[in-house]
């Protein structure tokens, strides 16, 4: 079995007591505006309308200070194992878990935003070592991205998708896997996209919840489910994307309150789990209050909401539209993510989909909202993959 490098580093994350108790105080102290003036009420009935409502930020806020415990996570992260390395001069930190099974796969799984590991943490065990001794394992390893989490802010440009996917094949040979699968979505479906366009030699296949075609395409003979999802995905980007043209254009100016207020972040990022995941009203009809304040606490504790934000003014519609992927692919859209793609455009880019899958729920971030299905959904895939090598 390949053993890391001594270029590879154990790593235990651990806040001060000083710092858990800044965040309280601060929560303590928050100004909060007045309430939103839509209509308030019953669940749904656009009460969300103008973003986050007062009375369910105010429950999340209490329960943060007096009830959400950081050092759970800080053990559960501990316990699948954690490590650093440095790349071109940045550090980058991993959580690494080994399957006990000798036929694992090695498989890189790469987050997004507002994302983090966070993500991760509840399907990283089934995927290494599954109970169907008939499902595929693999020994993950699953990277904080540059500017997130406990991975080291840039300090210049460049770290956009392009250089980061080949950050990922340096990481991975480094743990002695030249070979390996990749998984995304958001973020991390483009970057798994570059990756297995520009290094497919080192890349057996990938599975994508992100499978974005060339622009220009038609939509003569899309189904009319294709059609509604080309329009879901116009209207997304044109009506309610004003976080990322803020993010890609003047990630400085709204990083100044991502750094500084508690609330400011906390606001800012349940927006995207509320309105992005497949639920009728709070984002925690399907994630867990706990691993939504896990992935903001992260993003608190380390100070990345600028950095992190910057990750669009490096790549924002950067995706080459001339990359084409050649490897075996798998792609599942769920119903409530943000961007679908009919198959037919994601096709021209994805020259080998082996397998489409086009489940009835689950939103952007189903490794969270529906983490035993996404686990299957995954295996599935990438046996698919792996056997079409």
């Amino acid at each position: 079995m390949p053993r890391p490098t001594s270029e590879v580093h154990a790593f235990e994350a651990h806040a001060t007591d000083a710092d858990l108790d800044e965040l309280r105080a601060r929560l303590a102290a928050a100004r909060l505006p007045e309430a939103e003036t839509v209509r308030r009420g019953a669940a749904g009935a656009g009460r969300w309308d103008q973003g986050v409502p007062l009375t369910d930020l105010v429950d999340v806020v209490d329960y943060w200070r007096t009830g959400y415990d950081w050092r759970a996570f800080e053990a559960h992260l501990d316990r699948i194992g954690q490590f650093r390395t440095t790349i071109d001069d940045l550090g980058i930190h991993f959580l690494h878990r080994r399957s006990a099974r000798a036929d694992a796969v090695p498989l890189i799984l790469t987050h997004g935003w507002p994302g983090s590991v966070a993500e991760f943490v509840d399907v990283v065990d089934e995927l290494a070592d599954p109970a169907d001794a008939d499902a595929p394992a693999f020994h993950v390893v699953a990277p904080s991205l540059p500017g997130f989490g406990f991975s080291d802010k840039p300090a210049t440009t460049g770290w956009g998708t392009e250089k980061i996917a080949a950050a990922w094949v340096e990481l991975m040979g480094r743990l002695g896997y030249h070979e390996f699968a990749a998984h995304g979505g958001d973020w991390g479906g483009n970057i798994t996209t570059v990756l297995a366009g520009r290094f497919p030699e080192h890349v057996l296949g990938i599975h994508s919840t992100f499978a974005e075609g060339p622009p220009g395409l038609t939509t003569e003979g899309l189904t009319e489910v294709e059609r509604a999802w080309t329009e879901e995905t116009h209207r997304f980007w044109h009506h309610r994307a004003a976080y990322a043209k803020q993010q890609a254009t003047r990630p400085q100016t709204i990083g100044y309150s991502l750094v500084d207020s508690p609330v400011g972040l906390l606001a800012w990022l349940l927006d995207k789990f509320a309105e992005w995941s497949d639920t009728e009203d709070s984002p925690f009809e399907t994630i867990s209050r706990d691993r939504v304040l896990d992935d903001v606490t992260l993003y608190w504790l380390t100070r990345t909401g600028a950095s992190a934000a910057r990750i669009y003014y490096e790549s924002h519609n950067s995706l080459d539209p001339e990359l084409r992927v050649d490897v075996p692919t798998a792609i599942t859209m769920y119903p409530r993510d943000i961007e679908k793609y009919p198959r037919a455009w994601a096709q021209e880019r994805y020259r080998r989909i082996v397998r489409w899958n086009a489940p009835e729920s689950g939103g952007h971030f189903p490794s969270l909202e529906v983490p035993e299905y996404f686990v299957k959904d995954l295996q599935h895939g990438l046996a698919a993959v792996l056997a079409a090598r």
